[in-house]
């Protein structure tokens, strides 16, 4: 054989093995979820842009609370990144994630704070040296990482190696419910998790503080009242330290599927006798009053009806709260005080709470906590006037003074009534696995969670 020919020979055998290690390795390759243009849910693709934005406003407030230092607050660890995953959704709805925030099987960056190593879109496939191929115990690894106060690395998708600082804040994790239960709300002396209505208002930077410093009062405020009711003391569950990184993850978003079928109904009969018997009682003709009483300088100026049937409508979902979340409304105000007085010493609009409140009034949000019913909003303007800022309030308020509107509401006591639906407290804890919320539910449950369990 000639020279030449085996030259030939050589490089075909060469050619041939170099072709077959790229296809093992193509086909050993994970795939990734990309978007192939398919149809997806509107809502959810809705819900899912609502939760990246939800999570951008929040980050750099989370990291801005660290500045506070407070001694007598309990502490918690953050990071200055929020991460998610698409992994264990249905494949068109994984085709939603990646349109709405460019996230795929593997942790994705989806917000982070000022000074962030991390960058949005980046994606980490080995949390300090754990390389599983599952998402959920990579966000395992990084809760306790996390937890442990000491700068860890990850790798990039990219190869790049990042070391990481975990900070540390008050106690009261903030999150925002998982697309698939935007309307879900759980408020809990470890952690509030608001509803996706909240990040529509289009929160600033400081109505971004004041949310993270009111869910942080929440626990500081609240914590000794809402232990009382806490069968045992465990914190550290599976499904409780993933709900602490992402709820867009499928496990903790099945969880909170199940617990909303599980209160669905109790909680609509609840707003909606409330809501019913003050129209037929008494709202009704009072709605009718205050329109004939309402404003006519502006057309964009809500009339006094208006603003008394939104409060009445917050002041109903805050009376429809159940479980640990109960305990946590009775002292909402005292949350309000804690993080008023907190805002000012991180250099924040001492404000941003009426603004966040009038904005979510505006846009008729009423189903959640950052709009406040009558009571409180008047019991806050008494704090907020104190420091000599009652004029600039009520300008927030479009004209409208808290306590004419506590006067008002006065006059419709049904919905501002304490009385809440219960599958709860005064019954067997036992009955469902929910009884008390499904942050409480959470510490509890293992990772493998089914809906309808």
């Amino acid at each position: 054989m000639s020279s030449a020919t085996s030259l030939f020979a050589a490089c075909r055998r060469w050619a041939s093995l170099t072709l077959l290690v790229l296809l093992t390795a193509c086909a050993s390759a994970p795939k990734f979820t990309v978007d192939d243009g398919r149809k997806v849910d509107p809502v959810l693709l809705g819900s899912i842009s609502t939760y990246g934005a939800g999570e951008r406003a929040i980050r750099p407030a989370i990291a801005r609370s660290a500045a506070l230092k407070d001694k007598e607050c309990d502490k918690q660890w953050e990071l200055p990144f929020a991460v998610v995953s698409s992994q264990g959704w249905d494949e068109t709805d994984r085709v939603a994630w990646v349109r709405a925030l460019g996230v795929d099987e593997r942790l994705t960056v989806i917000a982070t704070a000022p000074g962030s190593p991390l960058q949005m879109g980046d994606k980490l496939v080995s949390v300090a040296g754990s390389s599983s191929p599952e998402a959920e115990q990579q966000l395992l690894a990084l809760s306790e990482i996390r937890d442990r106060g000491r700068p860890f690395s990850v790798l990039l998708s990219t190869g790049r190696n990042v070391v990481i600082q975990p900070f540390e804040v008050c106690r009261g994790y903030t999150r925002f419910a998982p697309p698939n239960t935007p309307k879900l709300q759980d408020y809990h002396w470890l952690l509030s998790m608001h509803p996706l209505e909240v990040p529509l208002a289009n929160l600033n930077d400081d109505e971004a503080l004041w949310l993270v410093l009111w869910s942080q009062g929440v626990s500081e405020e609240g914590g000794a009242r809402m232990k009382t009711v806490h069968y045992g003391s465990k914190v550290a569950s599976t499904l409780y330290s993933i709900f602490t990184i992402a709820t867009g993850l499928k496990g903790a978003a099945l969880a909170a599927d199940a617990a909303v079928a599980a209160a669905k109904n109790a909680a609509a009969s609840a707003v909606s006798d409330v809501l019913k018997q003050q129209l037929i009682d008494q709202g009704k003709a009072l709605a009718l009053q205050k329109l004939r009483e309402s404003f006519t300088d502006s057309l964009e100026q809500m009339t006094k009806g208006q603003v008394l049937g939104a409060l009445q409508k917050a002041a109903a979902n805050r009376g429809a709260l159940s479980g640990i979340s109960y305990i946590a409304s009775t002292v909402f105000e005292r949350a309000d005080a804690w993080a008023f007085a907190r805002v000012a010493q991180l250099n924040g609009n001492p404000l941003a709470a009426f603004s966040l409140h009038q904005k979510l009034l505006e846009r008729d949000l009423t189903s959640n906590s950052m709009i406040m019913d009558a009571e409180r909003l008047n019991a806050l303007n008494k704090i907020a006037a104190a420091k000599g800022f009652e004029t600039e309030v009520v300008a927030i308020l479009k004209g409208i003074r808290p306590d004419e509107m506590v006067a008002d509401v006065g006059a419709m006591p049904v919905a501002s009534a304490r009385k809440r639906f219960s599958y709860t407290l005064d019954n067997d804890p036992g009955a469902n696995p929910y009884a008390n919320g499904l942050i409480d539910a959470t510490l509890s449950m293992p990772l493998a969670t089914k809906k309808g369990n």
